[in-house]
């Protein structure tokens, strides 16, 4: 399984994306994060269901109050993913 996540809200320039490197790091999960220029972030993240339920809720709950929006929509797994990176 895999999602296409966009954070929005104070995301930026706050550690998000080492947060969420973190997180997902300590779960089962593969992709990416980065900054999109409209400010908000991007996840791609694969792997168990209940792993990337784990992720997303670990970051919510660490940004709580900066993240305003988040948008999750289901997306193909991608196999060159095999660790979790930042992108920029």
């Amino acid at each position: 399984m895999a999602k296409q996540v966009v954070f929005k809200g104070r995301v930026q320039g706050v550690g998000f994306r080492y947060t969420a490197h973190r997180s997902a790091c300590r779960f089962e999960v593969t992709g990416f994060v980065r900054n999109l220029g409209d400010g908000s972030v991007e996840m791609f993240v694969q792997g168990n269901p209940a792993d990337i339920d784990e992720c997303l809720a670990d970051i919510q709950d660490s940004f709580e109050g900066y993240i305003k929006d988040t948008q999750i929509n289901e997306a193909p797994a991608d196999p060159r993913y095999t660790g979790f990176v930042i992108t920029y």
